[in-house]
């Protein structure tokens, strides 16, 4: 008589007990998505902590729902993917989510939170018991729904109003975050007064929980050991001749994937004079010895979590020029005075009209800001540069639990090399701590 299946399943790593160091369920078959062994052992190694995800995912329901609270709104409409991601930890087809917007979440000012998701595939949320209904009907964009768009549009709307009654009950003030046209129309002619969710969510989001950061540190050493092999590829292999920018970027994609992580957000590599300008997306070109490859990782890991770091390499035996020699020391130099100033209570404009001024030859091409949040994503705060500044968009100070990306992009107008260099940081209660390890190449260090 063959054993129940309950009793034959295996598990991710039988030499652990039933749940792994995040808390989820060592179960081979689960749904839930996840790091791999691989990227478990390997924090085993260096001493890290995995999250508490369970933790971790009550205190952003807590988060969210404080901040309706503050501001007398009654429910919090969500169909951007990486904030369905904070609201619930649940993901589905991300990507493809974020072009054909099928899924959404209302989290009302109770705490009450429902996902309106595929409704071929309603078990991809019941792990999380803090999502307390799952529907469907959330589709009304023009693929799937033709001329029915509005018709779509309001039965959706009908939803959210029944949810809202029970909820929220007299509070018709609704926040949302990204919504389809048809849709906005749907609730305003409902009488729903649609607030801008973006400034919600971005701010929620802005503040890191303890086990939010234990997992961006786990995400960050995953992040960093890709980046090695990639490294490690790219020196064996381009003296050989026949590697092209799309060889060396597949093997961070692929040291991304072998660790859990999910997906890379921009194709910023770039290699020799193709650096400059930066933001030329790599491609076929091959890549020849003695030339600088540069790139800006983008990297959305494991836990969904973002690394965004950057870093430029010498491939070659010979020397760099004096040139880029001196714009990697300048570029250093401005990423290492910027994160020096790093403190709760310093205002984004310090930060922007102070500090480390890059020489007039890279001005011109310089980055689009000097630093920026990250989390899920790139994310608020927003710090540009002097020449960028606008009254009254960022007027707020730093506080602990932000993680910041400080960048530098020395690339000399007219040039035949860029080099793009960031380091992710955190707000600590007392200063800052530079969350990334990966060295900087002692060839362009000189």
């Amino acid at each position: 008589m063959s054993q129940p299946y309950s009793q034959t399943r295996r598990k991710i790593d039988p030499g652990r007990a039933d749940r792994l160091a995040d808390g989820t369920p060592n179960d081979n078959d689960r749904v839930e998505i996840g790091p791999t062994q691989l990227a478990f052992r390997e924090w085993e190694a260096a001493g890290l902590v995995a999250p508490n995800l369970e933790k971790m995912r009550e205190f952003r329901w807590r988060r969210l729902t404080q901040a309706l609270v503050d501001r007398d709104v009654g429910g919090l409409l969500l169909f951007d993917p990486l904030n369905i991601r904070y609201a619930t930890d649940t993901t589905n087809m991300q990507l493809w989510n974020s072009h054909n917007p099928f899924r959404a979440v209302l989290l009302c000012a109770d705490g009450h939170m429902v996902i309106w998701e595929y409704k071929e595939a309603p078990f991809l949320v019941t792990f999380n018991p803090l999502v307390k209904e799952i529907r469907s009907g959330a589709s009304f964009f023009y693929m799937v729904s033709g001329d029915r768009t509005a018709a779509d549009a309001t039965s959706f709307a009908g939803q959210v109003e029944e949810v809202m009654r029970a909820h929220a009950g007299s509070n018709r003030r609704l926040a949302v975050d990204k919504i389809m046209v048809a849709g906005l129309r749907a609730l305003e002619r409902i009488g729903f007064e649609v607030l801008e969710g973006e400034e919600i969510t971005e701010r929620t989001r802005a503040i890191k929980g303890p086990d939010e950061i234990l997992a961006m540190r786990c995400a960050h050493h995953a992040c960093e050991a890709a980046i090695a092999e990639m490294e490690a590829f790219t020196r064996e292999n381009v003296p050989k001749g026949g590697v092209s920018e799309d060889d060396i970027w597949a093997e961070l994609h692929k040291g991304n994937i072998r660790r859990g992580g999910e997906w890379i957000e921009t194709r910023l590599l770039a290699s020799g004079p193709r650096t400059n300008p930066w933001f030329q997306e790599c491609g076929p070109r091959i890549v020849q010895p003695e030339e600088i490859v540069a790139f800006d990782t983008d990297l959305i890991g494991s836990y969904g979590i973002c690394i965004d770091i950057s870093r430029s390499w010498w491939v070659g035996e010979t020397r760099p020029s004096n040139a880029m020699i001196s714009a990697m020391n300048h570029g250093i130099d401005h990423i290492r005075d910027h994160q020096a100033r790093l403190k709760p209570g310093v205002t984004i404009r310090e930060l922007c009209f102070g500090g480390h001024q890059l020489e007039d030859q890279y001005w011109k091409q310089k980055y689009s800001c000097k630093m920026h949040g990250v989390g899920l994503c790139d994310e608020w705060p927003f710090v540009p540069y002097a020449d960028a500044w606008v009254e009254g968009a960022f007027e707020v100070a730093l506080e602990p639990g932000m993680v910041l990306c400080t960048e530098a992009l020395v690339s000399p107008e007219g040039g035949d090399f860029s080099i793009k260099l960031e380091d992710q940081v955190l707000i600590t209660e007392t200063g800052c701590e530079n969350l990334t390890k990966y060295p900087f190449d002692p060839r362009l260090v000189g």
